[in-house]
């Protein structure tokens, strides 16, 4: 193997492995957790105890009991806010000094206003069987830096896209007991940039992109136990091996560095976190129902992203295992309407001095509330809104362009996220026949 060859796949694997972390969503890490307007309504604090096809993605157990047919269809609006500021980033060139990168020192609002759909139908075989389906978004992002941000080197445009199939089967296995079994066939596709600098501060930016999809296949399995005004449920989500197959395209870089320009084959995987989930619902009223739910997500599987032949690098992520607690009321006002709202604590699995920009998560509560309309008997109409306030956190994470080579170049990245907060309005409708 050629030096030249050796240089640009190292080269490759590093840069690339630098931008390849998929971007903050509206739950902790990269977890979109937006999947039913209903459960919006009260942050998600009964989702797993709940029953109908609009629970199908938190317990395929809670499909039990279904008559006919039923389907449940949403979107969400997501409109985030951010400043990410730097606050003395340097770029270290080989035999240079530390030099500040420059660009514009603060970007506003890089995570990109989106619409996350999410869709689920049932159908009651018996009394005591049933199946569904269930197709949502749970990670789905995309987020843009300019080539002007000072954040260029590690992060600029990432868009990520993940469609979950779920087909479900649920039986009541004993009077009360309701058991579910499901499989997750996820299709992703990712889009992920970066800017490289060249050897001279004179020269312009080069830029480094990976275009990748694939299929990959996880499961859920839950139950839930019905007892007069208590219903407790618990599910868990299988962890997820994502693999990509796509190319790396490399343009602008100039003079010595000019020979890791072009395109080559590879591919990406990383691990998606499994979940586990517990949760009731108590009608201490015939009018008003109790929730509470409480989650563990396994953010340590997302440990490293690997890339494979002919590049063969990795970088660890070093993720933590995370909670989220979450508590909410439904109130039946009438017939037709019923109002809710709820509380959510959700912490983030991003350790400290491993913030980066392209993923500048922190500790989050989610303030919600919501209604539905029982239109008729078959129709019901779900509406929704939640704050999302975010903590200020640092962003330090140190990379490195072309590390391991000659033309090593370290980024010691000194900057913060400050007034992030999110607002989310959801629509869905629930209809029986």
């Amino acid at each position: 193997m050629s030096t030249l060859t050796s240089f640009r796949r190292v080269a490759l694997g590093t840069s690339l492995l630098l931008g390849l972390a998929p971007v903050q969503a509206m739950a902790s890490g990269f977890y979109i957790i937006e999947q039913s307007p209903k459960a919006t309504g009260r942050a998600y604090s009964g989702e797993v105890a709940d029953t109908g096809p609009e629970s199908l993605w938190w317990n395929p157990a809670s499909i039990v009991g279904q008559q006919g047919v039923a389907i449940s269809m949403g979107a969400s609006a997501i409109l985030p806010h951010a400043n990410v500021d730097n606050t003395g980033t340097l770029i270290v060139r080989p035999g240079q000094a530390p030099a500040p990168v420059g660009g514009d020192q603060r970007t506003t609002n890089p995570i990109n206003n989106g619409v996350v759909p999410s869709g689920a139908i049932a159908y009651g075989i018996t009394s005591k069987v049933a199946v569904g389906l269930a197709i949502t978004a749970p990670f789905n992002f995309t987020t843009d830096y300019p080539a002007t941000s000072w954040a260029r080197y590690t992060a600029q445009r990432t868009s990520l896209r993940t469609i979950d199939i779920q087909p479900s089967i649920a039986v009541e296995a004993i009077a009360g007991l309701r058991l579910g079994l499901a499989l997750n066939v996820e299709h992703t596709t990712a889009s992920l940039g970066s800017a490289l600098p060249n050897l001279s501060p004179l020269l312009p930016d080069g830029s480094q992109v990976l275009n990748g999809k694939g299929w990959d296949v996880g499961f859920s399995a839950g139950a839930q136990f019905h007892q007069g005004p208590l219903t407790l449920g618990a599910s868990y989500k299988s962890q997820i091996k994502h693999s990509l197959d796509g190319s790396v395209t490399t343009a602008g870089l100039l003079g010595p560095l000019a020979g890791n320009n072009g395109s080559i084959a590879t591919t990406a995987s990383f691990t998606t976190p499994w979940q586990a989930m517990v949760g009731a619902r108590v009608a201490v009223t015939s009018a008003i129902t109790l929730n509470g739910q409480v989650t563990r997500t396994g953010w340590a599987k997302f440990d490293a992203i690997t890339l494979g032949a002919p590049i063969n690098a990795a970088i660890p992520e070093n993720y933590r295992n995370t909670w989220a607690y979450a508590a909410g009321i439904d109130v039946a006002l009438s017939p037709k309407w019923t109002v809710r709202t709820g509380v959510q604590r959700d912490l983030t699995p991003v350790q400290d001095n491993q913030r980066d920009a392209r993923v500048p998560d922190t500790n989050r509560w989610t303030f919600a509330m919501g209604a539905s309309h029982q239109v008729n008997s078959h129709i019901a109409v779900d509406f929704a809104a939640n704050y999302l306030s975010l903590s200020s956190g640092p962003i330090d994470r140190v990379t490195a362009a072309f590390a391991g080579t000659a033309a090593q170049t370290p980024i010691l990245v000194n900057g913060n996220v400050n007034d992030a907060h999110v607002f989310i309005l959801a629509l869905g409708g629930r209809f029986n026949f």
